[in-house]
């Protein structure tokens, strides 16, 4: 049985610029976190009598071929790897899927990190994460981008800087241990209840960003542009200690994010919003991922335990978190190479 752990991560700034529509042009800046909420992935050889593959996720899938196995994700990870039978593969998560916390991308490189340990293969860090990419964006053709992936494999807090060519370079951002904790007790996590897949709000999202024709194509570009600057301006507020400055900073972003798709914000979210940022001072907020619900994250400097309480009447619970240092790892192998006799 092998097992590994691979966090969720929080976007602080630069999201959308990740994909190939933007950076293609422009460049893409990401500056993330993992926090520890985790998948968790069970992967393990079957009786040798017994030549089927199981899936197991929402769904139990026990089939013959890779070819018959319907989680998109799971097949063609198995099929890069030429895994073909025998083969009994399970996942487990701390959260919700489609939330907006990168679900899909640690899935991904939760599976290819199993799969490598199975095989008794290494691979760094960054070749797993363009691995995964080239799973989702280029054999899948999935309107995603960059950060998922590279996020769930390196962890920590990161800066993602992606070339035209889509080459990324990854740096770790160090962030003082008061700042870390100043983090998790002000920028509240909220969920929702609303569960969306992010690929309908990120093709929108791509198509504008694509189609010189579109009448949307100039305001995602510009709202990209700004969101991609503020990215660096959060970076420095982090560098700086200065989280109410980051606080301040995600509604200005939010102001932009909004304007690229209608998917991306609900009229009750966007009610609820301006409630508290007048009633329990609020700074700042967004949701968390693509859009359309799953989590929200407010930053509130003051009345935190009156704005939780609030929320809770709205049902969206607080979801404590904390910043997660590590990516993708083998918590248990004990396999080894012992799969090829």
């Amino acid at each position: 049985m092998i097992i590994t752990r691979t966090p969720f991560r929080i976007t602080l700034g630069g999201g959308g610029t990740d994909l190939p529509s933007f950076y293609e042009q422009h460049g893409g800046y990401i500056f993330s976190m993992c926090i520890n909420k985790y998948m968790y992935i069970m992967l393990n050889r079957r009786s040798v009598a017994d030549r089927k593959i199981v899936i197991r996720y929402s769904q139990v899938e026990t089939v013959d071929s890779i070819d018959e196995i319907h989680h998109p994700l799971a097949r063609e990870a198995l099929r890069v790897h030429d895994v073909r039978e025998n083969i009994e593969l399970t996942s487990v998560a701390d959260m919700p899927g489609k939330s907006g916390l990168g679900s899909s991308g640690a899935y991904l490189v939760g599976l290819l990190t199993a799969i490598r340990a199975y095989k008794g293969e290494s691979a760094s860090l960054q070749e797993i994460a363009e691995e995964a990419c080239h799973i989702e964006m280029d054999i899948l053709k999935e309107p995603v981008g960059k950060q998922d992936q590279y996020m769930a494999a390196f962890g920590g807090f990161r800066e993602l800087d992606i070339a035209r060519d889509g080459t990324v370079t990854v740096t770790e951002v160090p962030v003082a241990v008061p700042a870390i904790k100043e983090l998790a007790a002000k920028a509240g996590m909220y969920y929702t209840g609303v569960q969306r897949s992010a690929t309908a709000v990120l093709k929108a999202q791509d198509d504008a960003a694509r189609e010189t024709g579109s009448p949307d194509h100039a305001r995602v570009l510009e709202s990209l542009q700004h969101i991609k600057a503020i990215g660096s301006r959060i970076r420095r507020s982090f560098a700086d200690g200065d989280l109410d400055a980051f606080g301040r900073l995600m509604d200005e972003h939010w102001q932009f994010k909004k304007r690229m798709s209608k998917g991306i914000s609900l009229s009750v979210l966007e009610d609820l919003y301006e409630t508290v940022k007048r009633q329990y001072g609020v700074l700042g907020g967004k949701i968390i991922g693509a859009g359309g619900g799953g989590f929200i994250m407010l930053y509130c400097p003051e009345h935190r335990t009156e704005l939780d309480t609030f929320m809770a009447g709205q049902g969206m619970p607080r979801v404590p978190y904390y910043p997660a240092m590590q990516g993708a790892t083998v918590i248990n192998n004990m396999t080894g190479t012992d799969h090829m006799e």
